[in-house]
């Protein structure tokens, strides 16, 4: 049975989707170096240092999430639907006379 939306606008959104989370995985790292000397600084209360440490593992899991939600979502394309959503495209939606 044939799926009635598009596959093809699914992945085409999926690679758009991880495009920006990898431009963004600069700034996340930027984060992270900027939480990194923020536990570095002296005196640092125990308290401060540990909401620091989880800020940074938050921040470690939410690009690694986001990967993992994008790859979710691309498996759940059933397989085959994008090349046939594809060929049909190249052939067009005329039904053939025989």
């Amino acid at each position: 049975m044939p799926i009635r939306w598009s596959a093809v606008q699914v992945d085409q959104a999926m690679n758009e989707v991880e495009a920006r989370v990898d431009e963004a995985q600069l700034f996340l790292e930027q984060a992270i170096v900027a939480v990194q000397k923020a536990r570095r600084i002296p005196d640092l209360p125990s308290y401060v240092d540990h909401r620091l440490s989880r800020l940074e593992s938050d921040i470690r899991d939410r690009y690694a999430r986001l990967k993992a939600d994008v790859q979710s979502i691309r498996e759940n394309i059933p397989d085959g639907a994008i090349e046939a959503e594809k060929a049909q495209s190249r052939h067009g939606d005329q039904q053939s006379l025989i």
